[in-house]
């Protein structure tokens, strides 16, 4: 089934484009969310004549993506203080919404799923993680693990 995409998808592309995807997913997923239309020659004009006003949107938000990770850039470090095993190994871990708690502590304020952690973090140490503020927009901070007292192993 091909469809238009309203929105940026993931893995799939840019919106305005036309992509073919599986019926299921265009029927189930895109559809229902409002994240695409079908591609139909009406839907296609439509498209068109949004796209000025959907590139300034765009622009907009890259901008103040831009904006957030001047900010997250400034920041040096973010320390982290959890309780420590003998192996150095923390008593649970770090996770997306500590580091987002972290950096509200700090005034930036970034939803915990932007944040772009593999797994959580399980021992001590500096960590360099990246925070995806936009598609186009990816901000580096730097997170220090510390062991409860102050003193890192």
């Amino acid at each position: 089934m091909e469809v238009i995409l309203r929105q940026h998808v993931d893995n799939l592309g840019r919106r305005g484009e036309i992509v073919k995807v599986a019926d299921g997913y265009a029927r189930n997923y895109l559809l229902p969310r409002k994240l695409a239309l079908l591609a139909t020659e009406g839907n296609k004009k439509q498209i068109e004549r949004e796209r000025a006003k959907l590139d300034a949107v765009e622009a907009e938000e890259q901008k103040a993506a831009a904006a957030i990770a001047d900010r997250l850039n400034s920041i040096e470090s973010i320390d982290i203080t959890r309780k420590v095993g003998e192996t150095e190994a923390l008593y649970g871990s770090v996770t997306t919404a500590d580091i987002a708690d972290a950096l509200h502590a700090k005034g930036v304020e970034i939803d915990r799923r932007k944040v772009q952690l593999q797994e959580p973090i399980k021992k001590l140490g500096e960590y360099d993680i990246p925070i995806k503020l936009h598609r186009d927009v990816v901000a580096r901070v730097k997170v220090k693990v510390v062991g409860e007292g102050g003193a890192e192993k």
